[in-house]
């Protein structure tokens, strides 16, 4: 296998785990899924428990949802990963004050978790801003990489026609 196959089978690893972890998180929020509050519990809880504005709680939600999809497909990656890096940047907010640690001892109330799960999110979103889908995504295949061609970044070659 060559190098740069092996780099976008990593790269695709991390798109996938990133993805399913951020679209279970966004159909709670979105379609009540996994024992979430779907749309309407989830901007109450936004707009009236947190003070944010709808239209900003309108945003993370569509963000945390199609983003997930999107960096699943492989498609318009590297915008996805920033605006979900936002997204936690604003979710670890919420969770500075509670340190670092997540709630593993199951002691302390819901929500009230540290921050460690937002700063890997984060660093996920991160990684792949900077290096792209990989070969193996829509956004090789179909040019999709917008953010890329705005930096004026080189096109990834799909892994197919490697």
């Amino acid at each position: 296998m060559k190098q740069e196959n092996f780099n976008s089978l990593g790269l695709l690893i991390l798109r996938l785990a990133l993805g399913v972890i951020l679209f279970a998180h966004g159909s709670q929020k979105m379609l009540g899924w996994f024992g979430g509050h779907g749309w309407s519990g989830t901007m109450q809880f936004m707009t009236g428990t947190l003070g944010y504005p709808a239209f900003l709680s309108a945003i993370g939600i569509v963000v945390e949802f199609f983003g997930s999809l999107l960096l699943i497909a492989g498609a318009a990656t590297r915008l996805a990963a920033i605006m979900l890096m936002i997204h936690q940047l604003f979710a670890a907010k919420l969770h500075l004050a509670h340190g670092f640690f997540m709630n593993y001892s199951a002691q302390l109330a819901p929500g009230q978790e540290g921050f460690e799960y937002n700063l890997a999110l984060i660093a996920l979103s991160l990684g792949l801003f900077f290096t792209g889908a990989g070969a193996y995504a829509l956004d090789a295949k179909f040019n999709l990489d917008f953010v890329g061609r705005w930096l004026g970044l080189k096109k990834t070659k799909p892994a197919m026609a490697n």
